[in-house]
């Protein structure tokens, strides 16, 4: 998994009591696939567990019992069978509603926002959309923090750790931001660092993560939504200005040898365009981003609301104004291009678009498929499946993705009380 760097050990933060310990020592090594199993939504009985986990019935109710007792997920008491299937009835398995969360943050060039997520990537609780971003990134995580504290406080949960999306790649190892232009933080400002220390200082004993936030939307998409069952997931999305890409292969986000993988928002679309901050013209980036469809349907950007909102709102509402249905046009002929590019580089068995994308794909889905189809030797050989993204605020729950891993990977040793 990209982005992810521990500032700490996971402790009790808020609500819950100690952890006691397991009554498994064989199969204790089963406890985070286990747990992982059931987050993702892939083992909803014992029985499916038995059998993905590839151990005895006894083995896979003794892992169920220790991850009920830790708190994570719920046990069935009464064992059901589906309709129609045959066989003993088998224990359905859930993520605990009650149980601990992760404190998730999204910033992006026209604010931040923050939630509580648990297993499952079950968004618990959520602040109002903050219009307000400071070029000090300081100032912005800290005050990320202090909403992220309020919402702990007034849920009583217990929290595994804190994990931020950024619009930005971020290096690995340092977690570095190397491009938060659209957020007009420092090239190379230390995000990780910094919102390690806004977490430690708020209080909370808690390991901190960040990574890029399109990285973060793949690798929830890949978990709890459209990507699903991917083995080859390309994500494409535009938020609030320029464009990101991520790839997740057999299950784990590729992120390249520093964590800069799939900065598909500079692949030229339109030779003669826009120019780019990177030094170029015509990158993806600033010809199919919101500001790009605002400036081709001949409309400025107001001064209430997000970019992505505005957008979004000219898309739905004015869908039949000439001057939108051509901007809806030309932003999918240029989205099409690059998609067919990355096709043919990568073939992938999947790609699922998001934040303004999404909406493009339902406006026009024939015309984006056709021209992918039409442009890509992959495509031509039968087509690759384009998907809108199906999770809300999957940046959010993504951050969580990165909170809750160490949990997914040892249970026992992420929630033990120090």
């Amino acid at each position: 998994m990209g982005g992810r760097a521990a500032s700490g050990n996971g402790s009790q933060a808020a609500g819950g009591g100690a952890v006691r310990a397991p009554r498994l020592e064989r199969g204790r090594s089963a406890l985070g696939p286990a747990l992982e199993l059931v987050h993702t939504g892939r083992a909803p009985t014992r029985a499916v567990l038995t059998a993905e986990l590839g151990v005895t019935r006894a083995t896979a109710g003794a892992v169920a019992a220790e991850l009920e007792a830790l708190g994570l997920i719920r046990i069935d008491a009464k064992p059901s069978a589906a309709s129609g299937s045959q066989g003993r009835p088998s224990h359905r398995l859930s993520v605990a509603e009650d149980g601990p969360v992760a404190l998730a943050a999204q910033v992006h060039a026209d604010g931040y926002r923050v939630a509580l997520v648990g297993l499952g990537g079950q968004i618990v609780a959520t602040t109002p959309g903050c219009e307000i971003i400071d070029p000090d990134p300081a100032h912005v995580l800290r005050s990320v923090v202090e909403a992220g504290t309020r919402l702990l406080g007034a849920s009583g949960r217990r929290c595994v750790g804190a994990g931020l999306a950024v619009p930005s790649a971020v290096a690995e190892p340092d977690g570095a931001a190397l491009n938060p232009l659209h957020l007009a933080w420092p090239v190379g400002a230390p995000v990780r660092r910094i919102f390690a220390d806004c977490v430690h200082e708020a209080g909370l004993d808690v390991p901190a993560f960040a990574a890029n936030d399109v990285n973060l939307a793949a690798l929830a998409e890949h978990r709890h939504g459209a990507g699903r069952g991917a083995r080859d997931l390309l994500c494409v999305a535009t938020g609030h200005r320029g464009v990101g890409g991520a790839l997740v292969i057999d299950g784990r986000l590729h992120t390249g040898s520093s964590g800069l993988a799939l900065e598909v928002g500079h692949l030229t679309v339109n030779p003669e365009g826009r120019p780019c901050h990177c030094g170029s013209r015509g990158c993806l980036d600033v010809e199919a981003d919101p500001n790009a469809f605002l400036a081709e349907a001949g409309r400025a950007p107001g001064p209430e609301g997000s970019l992505l909102q505005q957008a979004r709102d000219l898309l739905h509402d004015a869908a039949d104004d000439p001057g939108v249905r051509a901007a809806t046009e030309v932003l999918v002929d240029r989205l099409g291009l690059g998609l067919a590019g990355l096709v043919n580089i990568l073939n992938p068995d999947r790609i699922i678009l998001g934040g303004l994308h999404r909406f493009l794909l339902e406006a026009a889905p024939e015309r984006l498929r056709a021209v992918v189809a039409d442009r890509s030797l992959w495509g031509r050989s039968g087509g690759v499946p384009i998907l809108a993204c199906t999770l809300d605020h999957n940046g959010l729950v993504g951050a969580a993705e990165l909170a809750w891993q160490p949990a997914l990977d040892d249970p026992l040793r992420a929630l033990a009380v120090r």
